[in-house]
């Protein structure tokens, strides 16, 4: 069974995932955790409920975490950890002591420079919209933001900084070819800054 952190947000993979552990049933599964190698855990996106106390309903795909950082304080457990390999929720078990499910790890998409020209487009996109968002709200990541040289890991990281709501970025984690992927984000993309332009206009 794969340890678990169902969340208000979605990771990607190759994006960083910054989390402040402070609920006994989350530091107990940052123990496990840590006794893994990979020290990995799932994520997915909660789909009805509440970060806090459980009871929640969870989508069905997700990402792996793999832990890079961990710092205690005073207020519990401060951990960096980065997307890797994408999951597919098969059954969940109990959640005591905490979330636990049958995964399988979802094929990483093939490659080929075919895809590059998209690739570019695609970049080109998100980059734009973020900085015309930028004149209207205050995106989390920046249009000039740096990206990872290798091509399967910038189109994930390229979806991950993107201005989407977490149910596209769940949309885009079932993505099985880097043409699909890449060509539903910018179909999503677009539509994010209409959505932006119309809010600031009301």
């Amino acid at each position: 069974m794969t340890p678990m952190f169902p969340l208000g947000s979605v990771l990607v993979p190759g994006m960083p995932l910054p989390l402040r552990l402070f609920e006994p049933r989350y530091l107990a599964m940052l123990d496990d955790v840590l006794q893994r190698e990979p020290a990995d855990f799932g994520v997915v996106l909660i789909e009805r409920g509440h970060e806090v106390g459980g009871g929640d309903a969870r989508f069905d795909v997700g990402c792996l975490a793999q832990v890079q950082q961990v710092e205690a304080g005073a207020g519990g457990v401060a951990l960096v950890a980065i997307g890797t390999d994408r999951l597919r929720v098969d059954r969940w078990g109990e959640d005591a002591p905490y979330p636990q499910a049958e995964v399988t790890v979802l094929d990483e998409l093939e490659w080929s420079e075919d895809h590059r020209e998209l690739l570019d487009r695609a970049e080109d996109v998100v980059r734009s919209v973020l900085a015309q968002a930028a004149e209207f709200v205050e995106p989390r990541w920046s249009a000039t933001v740096e990206l990872d040289d290798d091509p399967v890991t910038r189109c994930w990281q390229l979806c991950g900084i993107a201005l989407l709501g977490p149910l596209d970025q769940v949309d885009l984690l079932r993505a099985k070819t880097v043409p699909e992927l890449l060509g539903t984000l910018v179909e999503h993309t677009r539509s994010a800054l209409e959505v932006v332009q119309l809010g600031t206009a009301d």
